[in-house]
């Protein structure tokens, strides 16, 4: 394998050997939908290590069927790579693609390597009270509107999608996530046309359909982790037409734990399709998830851990009074 190249992702470093150097991912990577850039704040170049958290191996051979080994930390692939590249639907499920191998790869060895779990959310940061909501959710539960909704409003972002956490000692700390978002055309032309892209045509007829890849870094807040913030974890229901706030407090931390551990654990132990046909198990197992359990439980009762509510709300609604001081702060 003649051509290498090491990237690191908050903590987790993935050390890559192949034998066509075009299969190596582009670095920085474009702003795309299918763009790493929306899963986390760098995926940094770094010299080539003697010693990584994980390793990929790619051999393109259009001899050979294509096929996907796992065996500890080192995954092998093999087989007519950039045929399949070219070839798929949907390039987020691709070895390089925000929902494939890579993204997935790096939220195990986060795990369990680093100690570092990751939300399926976005966050926002509140410097003046050193406060920083996480607005948790999958696809569609209104985590858009809560991001470009806050910044608005004056708020820094720490991440659009992928936030993550470690206990250190009797402290947690939070790591800087992605700095770009997937929006749909029409959640921005109705609801944010401050964030439009300038010169953007949009159809009518697309703009529920598509979404655009939007850089959001020039609201970042300037560091790239906090130490023990005071923390609003929010599960979020935006609903189109709903004009009220509903604020439910979640007061069982067993119960609210459960939703934590479901939100960290489904993108790296749910098995995906990428390129179509190449079926990738998750990389979870009972020691993983036993630790996770753990973590999620505790971040729930740690003492920085302020409020933990669900929203029902629209998305001209989404913040209520949260901003004012209308939140039932736990101590």
């Amino acid at each position: 394998m003649q051509f290498r190249q090491a990237v690191r992702m908050v903590e987790a470093t993935v050390a890559l050997t192949t034998n066509r150097e075009s299969l190596l991912p582009v670095l920085p990577p474009p702003l795309e939908v299918h763009s790493l850039h929306t899963d986390f704040c760098e995926v940094e170049r770094i010299p080539y290590p003697s010693r990584a958290d994980g390793r990929i191996s790619l051999l393109e051979d259009a001899s050979l069927p294509a096929r996907y080994r796992f065996i500890g930390t080192r995954a092998v692939w093999e087989g007519p790579l950039t045929r399949l590249s070219r070839r798929a639907s949907d390039l987020r499920f691709s070895l390089w693609g925000n929902l494939g191998f890579l993204f997935r790869f790096a939220l195990f060895l986060l795990e369990k390597k680093h100690g570092i779990y990751s939300l399926h959310a976005c966050a926002l940061f509140e410097p003046s009270r050193n406060r920083l909501f996480v607005i948790i959710g999958g696809a569609g539960s209104g985590k858009s509107v809560y991001l470009l909704s806050g910044l608005e409003r004056g708020l820094s972002l720490f991440s659009s999608e992928m936030v993550h956490f470690r206990q250190e000692g009797r402290s947690v700390r939070w790591f800087m996530g992605s700095l770009a978002d997937n929006v749909r055309l029409g959640t921005l032309r109705r609801y944010f046309p401050l964030f439009l892209p300038r010169g953007e045509d949009i159809p009518r007829e697309d703009e529920w359909s598509r979404k655009r890849a939007i850089d959001l870094s020039s609201y970042r807040h300037l560091e790239k982790s906090l130490l023990d913030p005071a923390v609003v974890l929010l599960f979020p229901r935006v609903e189109e037409g709903f004009g009220k706030f509903a604020l439910r407090p979640l007061g069982d931390d067993r119960q609210t734990s459960q939703f934590l551990f479901a939100n960290v654990s489904e993108k790296l132990s749910q098995t995906t399709i990428l390129y179509d046909r190449i079926p990738v198990p998750g990389f979870d197992s009972a020691e993983l998830a036993e630790a996770r359990r753990k973590a999620c439980l505790d971040l729930v009762r740690h003492r920085t851990t302020a409020f933990c509510g669900a929203v029902l709300c629209g998305p001209l609604s989404c913040w209520g009074d949260l901003l004012e001081g209308g939140l039932p702060i736990r101590r």
